[in-house]
């Protein structure tokens, strides 16, 4: 049987990233700690750490275990601070997962309502590829997963999408990047410098269809599958990038960039992906009704 005690002295090391400054969190001696991992390493004929000059770093199998120790350890800390909880204290947890191409204002927008409920929710967010977010909702490891296309139909995985809504796509640049490429839009992107989403996003073949619609050529200079990453390329004035035109102002105001075209016949969709048929979860709840109620009823 796994020996968590060993497991943690692990997980501390890997975090601190050394013995020394694992022994002043833990309140132990060094001999204590690097036998107590040697002990641990010998039951599963592994090595979990290894030296590189004077630094200690993790093996293969020490950069495989750690996510699982993080999961273990974090769940052990919700669970004692639930159970440290008076009656009337105790919060919902709500764990969410976030669709890494997702805009990071979309999800916060989304998330928001959750709140302002009379009951209290702990939220933990975590951002991953979808497949992996889907494989911990089959588990139960997630309450909610917020994505960009639906359940995927190629993944023996029981879920359910419910669509919170959709919106065109707005193209924005800095202001001297904008005068370089002047004229009406969208013809002015023709030839023009252009930050795109990744190919994992499903935005991508819309929107490179409807450039071979207008007969478009822009010059793509860079692919991001982090949509905020994107942004601050495009606030340095590297190139032309996108966002969904529902949070257009938002982009203008944060970015100190300007708003060049909008489009509708290239859109943008979010759901909200579930184990449950009918939602219960308060905090789903929420999401989807502001979604559909103020999220993606007004847009600009």
């Amino acid at each position: 049987m796994l020996n968590y005690r060993q497991l943690h002295y692990f997980w501390v090391v890997a975090r601190t990233g050394s013995i020394v400054r694992a022994c002043e969190q833990l309140n132990l001696t060094p001999q204590t700690i690097s036998g107590q991992i040697s002990l641990l390493e010998q039951t599963y004929g592994i090595a979990l750490f290894q030296r590189v000059g004077r630094q200690l770093e993790l093996t293969e199998a020490g950069r495989k275990a750690l996510p699982y120790a993080e999961q273990m350890f974090q769940t052990g800390n919700e669970l004692e601070a639930m159970l440290r909880a008076q009656p009337d204290e105790q919060q919902i947890l709500f764990r969410v997962g976030v669709a890494d191409v997702v805009p990071k204002s979309i999800v916060y927008r989304l998330i928001a309502p959750t709140m302002e409920l009379s009951e209290p929710l702990r939220i933990t967010c975590r951002e991953d590829k979808l497949e992996r977010l889907l494989a911990d909702l089959a588990i139960q490891r997630l309450d909610l997963v917020i994505s960009d296309s639906p359940m995927p139909t190629h993944l023996d995985i029981k879920g359910y999408s419910q669509k919170l809504g959709e919106c065109g796509i707005s193209f924005f640049a800095t202001q001297a990047l904008a005068d370089r490429h002047p004229g009406a839009f969208p013809q002015c992107l023709q030839g023009a410098p252009l930050l795109i989403p990744g190919a994992e996003t499903v935005i991508r073949s819309r929107l490179q269809r409807w450039f071979a619609e207008q007969q478009i050529q822009p010059k793509i200079i860079g692919e991001f599958d982090d949509s905020a990453l994107m942004q601050a390329f495009g606030q340095s004035g590297s190139g032309i990038f996108i966002a969904p035109s529902v949070i257009a102002d938002e982009v203008v105001r944060q970015y100190g960039v300007a708003l060049i075209g909008q489009t509708d016949a290239v859109t943008e969709s979010f759901y909200a992906i579930s184990v449950e048929r009918k939602v219960k979860h308060p905090g789903i709840v929420a999401i989807t009704e502001g979604a559909r109620r103020e999220l993606f009823t007004a847009l600009p």
